[in-house]
C-alpha cells in the first residue's frame, strides 16, 4: 500500500515541555477535502507549556456549589483546586483562558464529580472555553463525562473518567488544538451500548445540523496521547468525518467487554497520524478506516502500532481508498486471522 506523493499530511509536534505536549499542525490533505468544504482555519495558539496545576491554588473548594461558583467566577490564571470528596452535579465552564495564563481545574482521583443519572446531563461541560486545564481527579455518571463544544487549546490530562452513559470524553462542535492526555476511561454505554465509545473525536455526518450549522463538525488537530482506555461497550475512539489532522499516539486499548462495535478504532476523517498504540481483544478488527462520505477517510497514516486482534480480522482495516492511506511495515500484527491489512504494508 503506498500513499500518492504529496498527499499525508505534514505536521510538526512541539513542546514537552513541563509535561504538556502542545500540537501545531499544517495540515496539506492532497485529495477529496469533505465535498468541496472550505480548508479548516489555521491552528490558534498552542495550549500553554507546563500544568497550571502545579502553581498555588487561587480557590480551594470543597462542595459542589463552591466549585460551581468558582468556575462561573473563573478569569485568566485561575487555579482552581478540589479538595477530597464527591461534587454531585453537572458542572459548566465558559470562561476564556490565555495561552501564558489558563485556567485550570485540579484534584486528585479522591475528588469526584459525580453527574449522577446516565440518562442524561454532561458531568463537566468546556462550552466554548479557551486554554483550560483539567487534571487529576475523577469524572463518574452523566450521560456523558466530559465534553467539549467550540473549545480550543484545552488540555485534559490524568482524569479517571468512568461510568458513563454514553461517552467518556467528547471533543465536539469544531473543538481545536487540544490535548486529551493520560487519562483512564472505562465503564462507558451504561444507557446505551451502541454510544459506549471512550473517546470521541467530531460529530457523524447525520448530527451535523443540530452541531455545526449542517457543515462538517472540524474538530481539528487534536492529540489523543497516553490514555488507557477500557471496558467500553462501543470503540475506544471513534474519530469521526469532518475532522482533519489529529494525532492519536501511545494510547492501550482494550476491547474485552465491547458488545457494540468490531475494532478499537475508527477512523472516517483525514490526515490523521496514528502511531505507537497497542490494543488487545478485538470483536474483529483493530483499527479500520471508512469512507462514509466522498472525501473523507483519506491520507491517514499508520506506524509502529502493536495490534494483539485475537479474532478473524485484520489488525488494521483500511475498507476503502487503500491507495490514499497508508499503513507502515512496522505496524505488528499478533493473532489477527486476516493479517495486518488487506493490501500490502508500505
Amino acid at each position: 500500500m503506498t500513499a500518492v506523493p504529496g498527499s499525508p499530511l505534514r505536521r510538526r509536534v512541539t513542546g514537552l515541555v513541563g509535561g504538556l505536549v502542545a500540537v501545531a499542525a499544517l495540515a496539506a490533505c492532497g485529495g477529496g477535502d469533505g465535498g468541496g468544504q472550505p480548508a479548516p482555519a489555521p491552528a490558534p495558539s498552542p495550549p500553554t507549556a507546563g500544568t497550571a496545576c502545579t502553581q498555588k491554588p487561587t480557590t480551594e473548594v470543597r462542595t459542589a456549589d463552591e466549585l460551581t461558583e468558582a468556575l462561573a467566577g473563573a478569569q485568566p490564571g485561575s487555579v482552581i483546586s478540589l479538595a477530597p470528596g464527591t461534587y454531585a452535579g453537572t458542572f459548566v465552564a465558559t470562561a476564556q483562558g490565555t495561552q501564558d495564563k489558563p485556567i485550570a481545574v485540579c484534584g486528585t482521583r479522591d475528588a469526584v464529580l459525580d453527574g449522577g443519572a446516565t440518562d442524561g446531563g454532561y458531568t463537566f461541560h468546556l462550552d466554548g472555553t479557551a486554554y483550560w486545564q483539567l487534571s487529576g481527579f475523577t469524572v463518574r455518571g452523566g450521560q456523558k463525562g466530559v465534553m467539549t463544544d467550540r473549545a480550543h487549546g484545552n488540555l485534559i490530562e490524568g482524569l479517571l473518567v468512568e461510568g458513563t452513559g454514553d461517552e467518556a470524553i467528547h471533543l465536539r462542535q469544531n473543538s481545536t488544538d487540544n490535548v486529551v492526555r493520560g487519562n483512564t476511561v472505562q465503564k462507558t454505554g451504561l444507557r446505551n451500548g451502541k454510544y459506549g465509545e471512550g473517546i470521541y473525536i467530531g460529530s457523524a455526518e447525520s448530527n451535523w445540523c443540530d452541531q455545526t450549522n449542517c457543515e462538517p463538525d472540524r474538530s481539528d488537530r487534536n492529540l489523543i496521547e497516553g490514555n488507557t482506555i477500557s471496558g467500553t461497550t462501543s470503540e475506544s475512539v471513534d474519530i469521526k468525518e469532518g475532522t482533519t489532522g489529529g494525532i492519536l499516539r501511545g494510547n492501550t486499548f482494550s476491547g474485552a467487554g465491547m458488545t457494540d462495535a468490531d475494532s478499537w478504532v475508527d477512523i472516517k476523517g483525514n490526515g490523521w497520524t496514528i502511531v505507537g498504540n497497542t490494543g488487545t481483544d478485538s470483536p474483529k478488527d483493530g483499527f479500520q478506516v471508512h469512507e462514509i462520505l466522498d472525501g473523507w477517510g483519506l491520507d491517514n497514516t499508520f506506524d509502529s502500532n502493536t495490534a494483539t486482534v485475537n479474532a478473524d480480522g485484520y489488525a488494521i482495516n483500511v475498507t476503502k481508498n487503500e491507495e490514499r492511506n497508508r499503513v507502515g511495515c512496522d505496524n505488528r500484527s499478533v493473532d489477527a486471522g486476516q493479517g495486518l491489512s488487506p493490501e500490502a504494508c508500505g
